[in-house]
């Protein structure tokens, strides 16, 4: 008989917590649609600020870490997304109405940054950063420049030029102009050399002749360093990080260098884009005929261009529509 009416007090008690976990969510609905029917001084702001924590829970997105990945090697960090209720309830106020529309976001960062990784090479952005970058070389082609930079401004589109320095001596006035036209300038070694084959003290001396010589024609030391042809192993890494730069190579290849149709060459990098590729190109015919296809098309796949500063950036970006 007792194990009779243990029995049964164990499956009222279930009963009962079935019911008030029904009970509860069926509230939790109730009050979603209340709000949502009501304005803020109708409700209350405690029902207001959990309901926008309920929100939140669905709204938010996890920071991605910067890693080194096993064939991409270094790959920058990611901001995540996540609701700022606070922010939200006073927005939601101020206007008496519940509405998704007045949420406030902030961006999350990740745990570990670009920054904490060691010495290595980068030859793209984070995957889901739906961004892309121009790295455009400079050790010779001047003649294409001034049309590359009329395409770049009507386009509205900032690139990273590398700059060999020997180049710079030579044309510091073209350098001031895409300078002053707002594209980021970065490191290129001095006289194009292939660094693999080079000594620890010759890198030093190629990278920091031409950071000396972009500092006293532009004041802007670069933060970003190119090695020649792709060219390079670690001593080259560890010589760019001890001057402050980090080595940047790239995700898709125009090969412009070797005179290819521009439009099969157009076709291939359009192709092969994708969040956080970085474009290689040169000032050269092809290029210059077709960059504003290249940026057209990078566009039209949902992808913002821009500077590998902005590329490497954690700061989230919204897909293009």
């Amino acid at each position: 008989m007792k194990r009779f009416l243990l029995l049964v007090f164990v499956l009222v008690a279930c009963f009962a917590v079935i019911i008030l976990g029904n009970q509860k969510n069926s509230t939790l609905t109730e009050t979603m649609m209340t709000i949502s029917n009501h304005s803020i001084s109708d409700v209350g702001s405690d029902v207001t600020h959990k309901a926008i924590e309920s929100y939140a829970k669905d709204y938010e997105v996890k920071p991605i870490d910067a890693k080194i990945d096993r064939v991409w090697k270094a790959i920058p960090g990611y901001n995540g997304l996540t609701v700022d209720v606070e922010k939200s309830y006073q927005k939601m106020l101020d206007s008496n109405d519940f509405n998704t529309d007045h949420l406030v976001f902030k961006e999350v960062p990740p745990k570990i940054h670009l920054d904490d990784l060691p010495p290595s090479p980068i030859y793209k952005g984070n995957p889901e950063k739906p961004m892309a970058a121009l790295l455009i070389n400079v050790a010779w082609g001047e003649e294409y420049i001034p049309s590359m930079l009329n395409t770049l401004k009507q386009a509205e589109v900032k690139a990273t030029f590398f700059f060999d320095g020997s180049w710079v001596k030579r044309n510091p006035d073209i350098l001031t102009r895409i300078s002053m036209e707002g594209h980021e300038i970065g490191n290129h070694a001095y006289s194009h050399p292939n660094l693999a084959n080079r000594s620890r003290q010759e890198t030093v001396t190629e990278l920091s002749k031409t950071n000396e010589v972009i500092e006293a024609t532009l004041g802007v030391k670069p933060q970003w360093f190119a090695p020649p042809s792709g060219s390079f192993n670690q001593t080259t890494i560890d010589v760019a990080h001890d001057l402050k730069m980090k080595t940047i190579l790239w995700t898709v290849d125009t090969v412009d260098w070797k005179k290819p149709d521009t439009t099969e060459m157009v076709t291939r990098v359009l192709s092969k884009v994708e969040n956080g590729s970085m474009i290689l190109m040169h000032p050269t015919q092809p290029t210059s005929d077709g960059l504003e296809t290249i940026i057209e098309g990078t566009k039209k796949k949902g992808m913002k261009l821009g500077t590998v500063s902005e590329l490497m950036s954690e700061e989230r970006v919204e897909h293009i529509d």
